[in-house]
């Protein structure tokens, strides 16, 4: 007999998570073993567990999420992430595809459907919701966005714009170092970097340019 799908959840809104979790149960496929609110948790458990499938919500306290997927990817390759989020802007869907995700979904889509991604994601295959997939173009080397995002924003690496937004969260420097898992020294380079890069030289100012280029929300 073949044995259940197993897939870890992660979304800070139990409420939502626990819906999700019934609805995947409804069916034999899946088996869901756990259920987090945190990025980081997820990771834990993920590299204990070692499941077919890891659900990230991108908005959610701590770790962020694109860092997990990278961090998930990279110790247990066989473990596909998917991304469940309320938000499409271009940079979101380009970082997913960088750290190889196997679907981007909305939360505007109903359960059923994120039961389907789970399902063409556990054989192998890729799923995006529709205005998602209507951005991708595949090419020779791979899925891309099919226009590249020109913002300052898109000079920055995925690191920085990580950095970045934990700046707009308010965390301090110390705060940030323990979350991404970087010494002090790190953070300050990368902190230096990206603001040598958009030419933005106040904390207040980087915030407010990170809420006007929509990556203070995630």
């Amino acid at each position: 007999m073949t044995r259940p799908v197993s897939v870890i959840l992660a979304d800070d809104h139990t409420l939502l998570r626990d819906m999700l979790a019934r609805h995947i149960e409804a069916t034999a496929e899946f088996t869901v073993l756990a259920g987090v609110g945190r990025a980081e948790d997820a990771v834990a458990l993920t590299f204990k567990h070692k499941p077919d499938i890891v659900v990230l919500d991108i908005d959610m306290p701590g770790l962020e999420s694109f860092e997990a997927a990278r961090r998930i990817k990279s110790a247990c390759p066989d473990t596909r992430v998917v991304f469940l989020t309320a938000f499409v802007h271009d940079r979101y869907i380009e970082r997913a595809l960088s750290v190889s995700a196997s679907g981007y979904l909305t939360k505007g889509e109903p359960p059923a459907t994120l039961v389907d991604a789970l399902r063409a994601v556990a054989g192998g295959a890729a799923y995006y919701s529709p205005e998602v997939a209507d951005r991708i173009v595949f090419t020779a080397e791979g899925m891309r966005l099919a226009q590249q995002p020109h913002s300052r924003a898109s000079a920055l690496s995925g690191r920085e714009v990580e950095i970045l937004r934990y700046l707009a969260r308010g965390m301090s420097k110390k705060q940030i170092a323990q979350t991404a898992c970087l010494s002090e020294r790190t953070v300050n380079r990368h902190c230096a970097n990206l603001m040598g890069k958009l030419d933005i030289h106040d904390r207040v100012e980087l915030t407010r340019f990170a809420i006007r280029e929509g990556l203070a929300d995630a």
